[in-house]
């Protein structure tokens, strides 16, 4: 019986590790948005809406497809966290644009999510560091 090759036996420890760690910060923001009265998705829409965005955008961000992403805004607009508003540019789309109670529950999400995070550990040039190999990773599959 041969041993598994040095390059498959790494990638395939990296993968449980990055897997690992996914499965940290997903729980991490669920309890974090359970602890705001959210549901996991609805945290993760927040977090993301930086800026006004179509809701493509957000679904890019979400990693989800934009119908799921449709349910959770819907959501998120009947509690008053967001508003659509008719796009600049483009009059086919629709902007997500936070209300003033939005971006509060926002901050207070970020806040909540700074607490205890799996990524506590690292400092900070090992985030970016990490970011950029992750980023590389992801952007240069194929």
């Amino acid at each position: 019986m041969s041993s598994p090759e040095p390059q498959t036996l790494a990638e395939r420890q990296l993968c449980g590790l990055v897997n690992g760690l996914a499965r940290q910060i997903s729980d991490h923001v669920r309890v974090a948005a359970t602890r705001l009265g959210l549901t996991a998705p609805q945290a993760t829409a927040l977090r993301e809406l930086t800026d006004p965005m179509t809701m493509r955008e957000l679904a890019d961000r979400m990693s989800c497809e934009p119908s799921n992403a449709t349910f959770v805004i819907d959501k998120l607009e009947c509690l008053g966290l967001l508003e659509r508003h008719p796009h600049p540019t483009d009059r086919r789309a629709k902007q997500l644009i936070l209300t003033t109670e939005g971006t509060a529950v926002r901050e207070r999400l970020i806040a909540v999510l700074s607490e205890d995070s799996p990524l506590r550990a690292l400092t900070h040039d090992e985030k970016v560091t990490l970011h950029a190999l992750l980023d590389r990773a992801v952007t240069h599959h194929p």
